[in-house]
């Protein structure tokens, strides 16, 4: 079994299994045990039970750390149920049933910590209440790696002719200390970022005084709010002037926090390798995880 007190004694393989550092570790283990202990027990058995509370064979992650651990370990590394079976001492279907059931009480501490982005906007007074000093945000979206389906509808849908293989696609709103502001749900990757904002409908309810900036991906955008920056798109046969392409420069300066913000979310396997999971809705949820998982980390660590 891993033995789990000498990563905790080293910060560097703390970080490398876990993502997190021992401080922010430390942080987050009271929110994760009050909604360990808010959730509620998963019984396999629909009979009466007949053995008391705690009876019976121990668990192999018997204590708090151990679970969050372990969950951690999944989002960052995302072995297979093989592996970490092996590591934990579990068998992989224990393995299975262990990580979808602690990862909702990741999400839930994550939640009590403030960490979780938002996952829509549904008005401007709501926008200005949960960033109050926000005043300029990046949009961007990210896409994730999946397993081709075997439907043929499923895989047009899902391919992706930027990255040229099988995706699904979020939209992020960003703010330039990196943090994820507003995450979408999962979206196809043959989705177009303009595409996407036009379902989620944000822009709409960013006040006039914060300023969006987006990449030509959201061509068009300019036509709908006043407050956007977007560079300048070189006509066709056409070229950009000094001066213009001075200002796509600064411009990316200024946006490349979003790709910062991204790169934090991808420390964590789960969200960029190839997804090979089949439960309903589980693609959504562990990016959300991760993205507060990092948001979590930018405050804690």
């Amino acid at each position: 079994m891993l033995d789990l007190e000498r990563v905790k004694r080293d910060e560097r393989l703390l970080r490398a299994l876990t993502g997190l550092n021992l401080k922010a570790l430390e942080a987050l283990q009271p929110t994760f045990a009050q909604a360990l202990a808010e959730a509620p027990v998963p019984r396999r058995s629909k009979a009466p039970r007949e053995r008391a509370v705690g009876g019976g064979r121990q668990p192999r992650l018997a204590t708090v750390e151990d679970k969050l651990i372990y969950i951690l370990f999944y989002f960052k590394c995302y072995p297979t149920f093989d592996l970490a079976g092996l590591l934990f001492d579990l068998d992989r279907s224990q393995a299975n049933r262990w990580m979808h059931r602690l990862q909702p009480v990741l999400e839930a501490a994550l939640g009590k910590q403030l960490a979780l982005p938002k996952r829509k906007l549904t008005s401007m007074a709501e926008f200005v209440e949960a960033f109050p000093e926000v005043k300029r945000v990046i949009l961007d979206a990210t896409e994730r790696p999946v397993q081709r389906a075997q439907d043929k509808d499923q895989q047009k849908a899902h391919y992706s002719g930027k990255k040229k293989r099988h995706t699904r696609s979020h939209l992020a709103l960003t703010d330039p200390e990196r943090r994820i502001l507003v995450f979408s749900q999962a979206y196809a990757g043959r989705h177009n970022d303009k595409g996407i904002l036009n379902q989620e409908g944000w822009a709409e309810w960013i006040p006039d005084e914060v300023l969006i900036q987006g990449d030509l991906g959201f061509f068009g955008l300019q036509n709908e709010v006043v407050n956007v920056e977007l560079p300048h798109k070189k006509r066709r046969g056409g070229q950009l002037t000094d001066e213009q392409k001075a200002d796509n420069r600064a411009l990316a300066s200024e946006r490349v926090v979003c790709e910062h913000a991204f790169g934090g979310l991808k420390r964590y396997g789960l969200a960029y390798q190839v997804y090979r999971h089949r439960k309903a809705g589980f693609d959504d949820r562990s990016m959300v995880t991760a993205a507060g998982l990092w948001n979590f980390y930018l405050e804690a660590a």
